[in-house]
């Protein structure tokens, strides 16, 4: 297969992205005090050197109270543009598309990292805004038992979060990266004011389905403001969770973003509850694919699709049936980086080292020719002296 759906190139408003391949937005939880480290431009440089058409840095906050953990990302200030600004200029350099996701932790914020228990953050004398840094929500309805009830968002505090985002998207702007994400998923702050049964407000933001999309609606026209008309914006969202959501209010919701200026939903699930929606039914390649498909074909919107995308032709096949527009890899790209590169040889991709830097490209290309591929049919066959291979 010479001619590939999933190595094609893909506009969207002014950018263009190489393939269809996307590194989604993966916590890291390594920054401190919000600033980016060494470890994210590892993170993120590996990715774009391997070959993905666009990279997303992860849910990055957009103000203090946000952050789910001591490690998480910020954007709430100015001061965050320039180190942010490193990751992008690094990105673009191994010619992929950077972006970034703006989100907001809500009542799952102050907690320990998942390898540390994933539950309550407990005070300590390091965190010097302990007072400051305290979990809000739309109503004060803790996640579950082991959680503490969030403190409820006077209504003058949602609209200042509302222009909190479209300030964010003004810095990511700034900072030059090119294609944006709204966090509206996985339990956090957004999809708090989408779930009855975390919103049970009773001004203009709760109550009816309409009420409950409010947030996110004024949170996509604020940043809207700010985000230039040529650059596309994603909005991620849970399109099925146990809590009363789906996917027929997910079209719904997407239908009232796509002429607001979204372009592409990110097609994921759960987080409302501890109790994904998933449990129970039969765990399988492409899983949540059939979420993508339903918001796409039911909403006239460019969708992407996630979960446990393993192989180059099960994404090439998601393709080619319209279920999305662009794969999300995420935590095979963790165990193999080189991914799209790998994806491109057993896809039989023409140049299958096209997208990925000289340096280490030119080189495979080379032992490619002599008969050394990494295709596995090959190997058994192809015992030679390596001292005569350079």
């Amino acid at each position: 297969m010479s001619e590939t759906l999933l190595f094609s190139p893909l506009t969207i408003r002014g950018v263009e992205l190489k393939n269809r391949i996307v590194v989604p937005p993966m916590h890291q939880y390594s920054a401190i005090k919000g600033f980016p480290t060494d470890w994210h431009l590892m993170n993120a440089g590996k990715f774009a050197a391997g070959g993905a058409g666009l990279v997303i840095v992860e849910s990055t906050k957009v103000e203090r109270r946000g952050c789910g953990t001591v490690g998480d990302l910020g954007i709430w200030d100015d001061k965050f543009v320039e180190p942010l600004g490193r990751l992008v200029k690094f990105i673009k350099q191994q010619n992929a598309v950077a972006g970034i996701q703006l989100g907001h932790s809500g009542r799952k914020a102050r907690a320990t990292r998942p390898w540390e228990g994933d539950r309550p953050l407990q005070r300590t004398p390091e965190i010097d805004d302990w007072d400051e840094w305290t979990p809000v929500a739309p109503s004060a309805i803790a996640h579950s038992e082991k959680w503490p009830a969030p403190r409820a968002l006077e209504r003058h505090e949602v609209k200042d979060l509302v222009q909190a985002w479209g300030e964010a998207a003004r810095r990511a702007d700034a900072a030059g990266f090119d294609v944006l994400e709204l966090h509206g998923a996985h339990g956090y702050l957004v999809h708090e004011f989408l779930s009855e049964k975390s919103n049970q407000r009773s001004d203009e933001y709760g109550g009816s389905e309409l009420n409950r999309m409010r947030f996110v609606t004024e949170v996509t026209e604020a940043v809207r403001v700010h985000w230039p008309d040529h650059k596309p914006l994603f909005v991620r969202l849970s399109v099925e969770d146990n809590a009363g959501w789906g996917p027929e209010q997910s079209a719904h919701l997407a239908r009232i973003l796509k002429p607001k200026g979204v372009d592409v939903i990110d097609c994921s699930s759960g987080g409302i509850t501890d109790v994904a929606p998933i449990l129970g039914k039969e765990i399988r390649y492409s899983y949540q694919v059939p979420l993508s498909e339903y918001v796409k074909r039911h909403a006239g919107i460019m969708t992407m699709a996630v979960g446990l995308i393993i192989h180059g032709d099960q994404a090439e096949q998601i393709l080619r049936d319209g279920q999305a527009d662009l794969i999300a890899v995420g935590r095979e790209i963790l165990n193999n980086p080189n991914w799209p590169m790998d994806a491109a040889l057993k896809l039989g991709v023409e140049g299958p080292f096209r997208n990925v830097p000289p340096q280490f490209g030119y080189w495979l290309g080379a032992r490619d020719k002599r008969g050394f591929g990494t295709r596995p049919s090959t190997w058994q066959n192809g015992l030679r002296d390596p001292g005569k291979v350079s």
